[in-house]
């Protein structure tokens, strides 16, 4: 893949499918508008939600996507990079600066550039992150983020449990709860249970071995990263008020939300952390960098792949074993 001054390297996502789908392409330079910054990107996230939006799953996603094939073709949506030039309007980036974010639904992130609103989900990038580590912030960091402060209103001395502590987003969550004064348990395989404690795991559950909803212990936040359960199956495992909170969006999961908002104690709550307004996003995110200056977070890296071999990063995430974030460079 083959790149000019003039052109940058980039994906796109020929058509709804698996990895295969993925085709190199290159492009014209994009110019910023007067309210853009092109940055030279440095690494970006690739992530199971990425692998959805490529598959085009679930399939009503696609009214958002594009019906047939994604609107937006280019692939990933969270970056960390160089400003190399603005527009006539940009106030809050120069020149030279680092930075990290988000492109929401243009994507276009998994490439050599990329142009951004100055005013969407983009920050400077604090020293205490490597480029590596700032690329994934957009992604489980603030999702989890999201979930456990607003979503489920998680407070101190509450018990949650996260499943699939392992992702992205679960090692995300582990290291989220700890710091918020929680007690918190994690579902993990065996291999991965010594890194999911060593996170401030206070209990760690190997999923193949025990079913969470048949023990004894009951939490006040059932955080279910991937989906992999439903409030039905969870809801005896919770509190009389207890919350089962998901960001992955299914039907039952959407009937679920709406009829306990009417009706009963115990809740399940679904929240677009992506769709969410960029100054809510950046606020969070720059929560989030606070706790990374005071040691008590940290991005997980599994891997790093070269942006020409994005096709075998999605393959790898696709394989749904990743321990934290992989990303391309």
């Amino acid at each position: 893949m083959q790149t000019t001054a003039n052109t940058l390297k980039a994906w796109s996502v020929t058509r709804y499918g698996g990895p295969e789908t993925l085709a190199p392409v290159t492009r014209p330079m994009p110019v910023p508008q007067a309210n853009e910054v092109l940055i030279r990107v440095r690494a970006s996230a690739v992530t199971r939600a990425d692998g959805m939006m490529r598959s085009g799953t679930p399939r009503f996603a696609r009214l958002f996507l594009g019906l047939g094939r994604p609107r937006h073709d280019l692939a990933g949506t969270c970056l960390s990079g160089e400003v190399i030039a603005t527009g006539s309007a940009v106030t809050r980036f120069a020149v030279g600066d680092e930075v990290f974010g988000a492109s929401g639904l243009n994507f276009s992130a998994n490439a050599s550039h990329i142009c951004l609103d100055q005013d969407g989900v983009l920050l400077k990038k604090p020293e205490v992150l490597s480029h590596e580590e700032a690329a994934v912030m957009g992604d489980g960091a603030v999702t989890s983020y999201n979930f456990l402060h607003e979503v489920a209103e998680l407070r101190a001395g509450q018990k949650v449990l996260i499943l699939g502590a392992a992702g992205s987003l679960g090692t995300a969550a582990v290291q989220i709860a700890a710091a918020m004064g929680a007690e918190v348990t994690g579902t993990c395989s065996t291999r991965n249970a010594g890194m999911v404690a060593s996170l401030g795991a206070d209990h760690v559950i190997d999923y193949a071995e025990q079913d969470f909803a048949d023990g004894t212990e009951r939490y006040d936040v059932i955080y279910d990263t991937l989906g992999v359960s439903s409030f039905r199956h969870a809801r005896r495992a919770l509190t009389r008020t207890g919350r089962y909170v998901c960001p992955v969006l299914s039907l039952p999961l959407l009937f679920a939300a709406l009829r306990t908002s009417m009706f009963g104690t115990r809740k399940a709550r679904f929240s677009a952390t992506g769709m969410l307004k960029p100054d809510v996003q950046r606020a969070m995110i720059g929560r989030l960098i606070d706790l990374a200056q005071a040691f008590k977070f940290t991005p997980i890296m599994d891997r790093s792949y070269p942006l020409d071999q994005l096709i075998e990063a999605h393959r790898y995430v696709d394989g749904g074993h990743k321990k934290g974030n992989v990303v391309v460079i």
